[in-house]
């Protein structure tokens, strides 16, 4: 109950599926996606760190589409899938994007890497056979301030392969 002169809370009911899970949760208008994430559903793989949809360590598939979680708002969710970090392998057994990042020493501190492989998984599912040059067009919005870019490049290119090898290309 709100106290005297008080403003009561406005919440707005939402449904979404993450990971493949339904969740039903009310969500404040001004809450975004990331805080959804991490604070409610204890996802924490996906990284805060910009705040400005700059970085890239926040990103997440939104029915399949890169998105910054840090900018949405959870509300602009409702009724979509999400995917996170969390998502992607199945059970012990990691996603060939996530094996293609660790033979390609494609990470360093790790900060960034959540939202690379989100990031590639959609470029992968959009271009099963991208160039170089497309690779790069397409990460730009992900930034890594250890790797130097060529591994993290060399994984993209390691995953297409093995997923067209794999036939899920």
């Amino acid at each position: 109950m709100a106290e005297h002169g008080a403003t009561p809370r406005q919440v707005m009911p939402i449904r979404l599926t993450v990971n493949g899970h339904e969740h039903a949760v009310q969500v404040e208008p001004h809450e975004t996606l990331i805080e959804l994430i991490r604070d409610r559903l204890g996802l924490t793989g996906t990284k805060k760190s910009c705040d400005m949809q700059v970085c890239g360590a926040c990103t997440v598939l939104l029915d399949g589409r890169p998105v910054s979680a840090c900018i949405l708002l959870a509300f602009e969710a409702r009724n979509s899938a999400l995917l996170t970090i969390e998502g992607m392998a199945q059970g012990d057994n990691l996603h060939p994007i996530q094996e293609a990042f660790i033979a390609c020493n494609g990470l360093q501190c790790g900060f960034c890497t959540p939202g690379m492989i989100l990031a590639t998984k959609a470029l992968l599912d959009e271009n099963p056979h991208p160039t170089v040059a497309e690779i790069k067009h397409y990460m730009r919005g992900n930034l890594c301030r250890c790797t130097g870019y060529k591994r993290i490049l060399d994984a993209v290119h390691t995953a297409a392969q093995r997923l067209a090898s794999a036939g899920e290309a």
